[in-house]
């Protein structure tokens, strides 16, 4: 085998040396690999709860805050309610909506839900109905994979919509009864209740903090979580009832019934199937400091993402809940 002189080995040697250093080189100022942004879409426009504007805003800066999510905005032609927070929380494209005194439908509203991810709904009770086409469109979205989030009064809305119905699992108010599907909650002994009673839907007592507890521990939603963590002030939804099909409840509060309750433990953090999609749903959240809380932000964040990709990376922050203290992020425009 032929030898290298010293010279031409020193040579050589450097060159591998500095092909080797310009790899690492190229290697560090390589971007790193770019997590898909979530292409998510908040509707709104009519709701009983007068922040709602306000709700939407907080909502959008939240998810883009955590860099996961790029959020536009589609709201009714006509609104209800909050007419002064409109202008406060104007968001660019929302300047031409009329707000009215009373609800009314818009034949006009109907989003392109195929261009995006993720839907959050933020109507209400006594929201109109969409118009038949979109309903037709937003239940082929889901059932193609389709993420969508429901938040708070949202389960109030749509109570003639079967589809709605089952990809929220329980609903209230909206003249709901057991006409609807039962009710469902966890007893004192800690068993799953669905209980075809007959009664009306949707109901709560006075606003204050209350504890929730995690009833799936291995959920992507909730896998970290602590088993007990206190929530800010809020409206606690109970007799809640509805098709309950392809649903699993995360998370409970309970009802007292000093507080006007109804002693038993109600479902908070609740995720359905319908078709190939995916849906997270939370009656919490009904004003700017409901949803400050870290609690609130954290589940939000993760069962969103969930809703979307079925997988959850946002981490458990360290200003989480603790058992019996809350935690709340001042929010600021």
């Amino acid at each position: 085998m032929k030898k290298f002189s010293k010279p031409l080995f020193l040579i050589f040697a450097l060159f591998l040396i500095f092909i080797s250093r310009i790899e690492s080189t190229y290697a560090l100022v390589q971007p790193a690999a770019k997590t898909k942004i979530i292409r998510t879409l908040i509707v709104d426009g009519q709701n009983n709860h007068d922040q709602w504007p306000k709700i939407t805003f907080m909502i959008k800066d939240f998810l883009e805050q955590s860099g996961k999510f790029k959020v536009d905005v589609q709201r009714s032609h006509f609104t209800w309610n909050a007419a002064d927070l409109i202008p406060k929380y104007m968001l660019p494209g929302l300047e031409n909506t009329v707000a009215l005194a009373k609800p009314k439908a818009d034949s006009s509203f109907h989003p392109k839900f195929s261009d995006y991810d993720l839907v959050i709904c933020n109507f209400g009770w006594n929201a109109a109905p969409w118009p038949a086409e979109t309903q037709v469109d937003f239940e082929k979205f889901m059932k193609k994979g389709g993420g969508l989030v429901v938040i708070h009064a949202a389960d109030n809305s749509f109570p003639q919509w079967p589809a709605y119905n089952e990809m929220i699992g329980l609903g209230g108010w909206g003249d709901r009864t057991e006409k609807d599907g039962p009710y469902v909650y966890y007893d004192l002994e800690g068993k799953l209740v669905k209980d075809t009673q007959a009664g009306r839907a949707g109901s709560h007592g006075p606003q204050k903090e209350y504890q929730i507890t995690i009833r799936n521990v291995n959920h992507p939603i909730t896998k970290g979580m602590p088993l007990t963590w206190m929530h800010t002030q809020d409206e606690m939804y109970d007799r809640l009832r509805g098709p309950a099909v392809n649903m699993e409840i995360l998370g409970t509060a309970f009802s007292a019934k000093e507080n006007r309750g109804t002693g038993r433990h109600e479902p908070m953090l609740i995720v359905t199937q319908f078709g190939k999609g995916r849906v997270f749903h939370t009656p919490m959240g009904h004003a700017d400091y409901s949803v400050s809380c870290v609690g609130f932000i954290t589940t939000l964040l993760r069962g969103a993402q969930w809703a979307a990709t079925g997988k959850v990376d946002i981490p458990i922050p360290a200003d989480f809940p603790k058992a019996d203290v809350s935690s709340k992020r001042e929010y600021t425009k």
